[in-house]
């Protein structure tokens, strides 16, 4: 009896956390064309599997209760079928249909989420008429680049609904995989050659979700795979249009406190050679080698995965490694208490939007 108490409880509460799931990080709420699409793949998928479950079941019960031994017959040789041509049709017929259901609702979806054909789609004045955004991983951490807008940034991507954004994909080191759970399905960042798909968010959904959604690397990459996270704030298109013009006119504010410019003054010498703090992509992409800080002062997240506090950003500065081991900032243990307070109150100044 104690197995059997152990085995139910595991499956209740098995059971319960099949319900669990926000709807910014799962795939069973779906927040976008894309997600939705594949999610009805799903239901259908799984439907035809139950459905083949159940009949398997129900003629496995009859047979066991229609030919089971009885008392007085026990060397009754049931009626021999082997070799029924009808028998033969059904249980050939049935699978073949099944797979049908399953095969060309799958193969045409493929196929549709994958056109990217109008990706490149020009207006009569030629100018872009869809959203293209550059995606770029990197151990662990992810730039977005804006090639259309002149901007980039890292682990906060900024989107608007109900539109359909176009994504370009690719690796700067090791094999990534770009997945927004809420919004669709993953695809592989690959360092030779670049993948395009594209996303629609919802905006009624991102409303219900406050805006934000989360997005992870879902392929084994190394040592701090699981924590290569990123923001998404898929916002109305008048509010993204917005942030485009605040970020193009980004300008590093001057330092308000004597704190702040002492941190400007530690992070030019320290830190500048690998961050930049301007939201222009005028760099190459082989120079754009850390993270991009401009707008850091909004962010949500430290390191894409730590609450946006000063303590942890003084914790991620001073101890990288620990956070995220096999990332590539070296360990910063040589800043003493005050420096990292200036460091990190200059970080927090960045701002683009207040």
């Amino acid at each position: 009896m104690k197995k059997w108490g152990l085995y139910l409880s595991l499956l209740i509460f098995a059971l319960i956390l099949t319900a669990c799931g926000e709807p910014y990080l799962s795939t069973l709420k779906p927040a976008g064309e894309v997600a939705e699409r594949q999610f009805n793949l799903l239901l259908l998928s799984t439907g035809v599997m139950t459905l083949v479950i159940v009949v398997v079941v129900i003629i496995y019960v009859i047979v066991l209760i229609r030919f089971r031994r009885k008392k007085g017959e026990e060397d009754k040789i049931p009626e021999q079928v082997e070799g029924s041509h009808k028998l033969e049709i059904i249980w050939t017929i049935i699978p073949i249909i099944l797979i049908l259901i399953l095969a060309v609702p799958t193969v045409a979806e493929t196929f549709n989420l994958g056109d990217v054909s109008e990706r490149d789609k020009v207006d009569k004045d030629g100018n872009r008429e869809n959203l293209v955004i550059n995606v770029r991983a990197s151990l662990y951490w992810w730039e977005f680049e804006y090639p259309d807008q002149g901007i980039v940034t890292s682990q906060d991507l900024v989107v608007p609904t109900d539109e359909k954004i176009y994504f370009n994909l690719i690796a700067s080191d090791v094999k990534h995989a770009f997945w927004i759970p809420a919004i669709g399905g993953k695809i592989d960042t690959n360092t030779d050659n670049e993948n395009s798909f594209y996303l629609v968010f919802d905006g009624e959904k991102a409303d219900e979700a406050g805006n934000i959604f989360y997005g992870k690397c879902a392929e084994l990459c190394g040592p701090s795979h699981a924590y290569m996270d990123f923001k998404v704030k898929a916002v109305p298109r008048a509010e993204f249009d917005e942030w485009v013009v605040a970020m193009q006119n980004f300008e590093e504010p001057e330092p308000q406190t004597a704190v702040a410019q002492q941190g400007k003054e530690i992070f030019e010498n320290s830190c500048i050679g690998c961050h930049a703090v301007s939201a222009e992509n005028s760099m190459p992409a082989e120079a754009r080698i850390a993270p991009n800080l401009a707008d850091f002062g909004n962010r949500t997240r430290v390191a894409g995965i730590l609450p946006y506090t000063k303590e942890n950003i003084k914790e991620w500065i001073q101890n990288p490694g620990d956070i995220k081991p096999g990332n590539l900032m070296y360990d910063s243990a040589n800043f003493s208490e005050e420096e990292l307070d200036a460091l990190a109150e200059y970080l927090m100044s960045l701002k683009a939007q207040e």
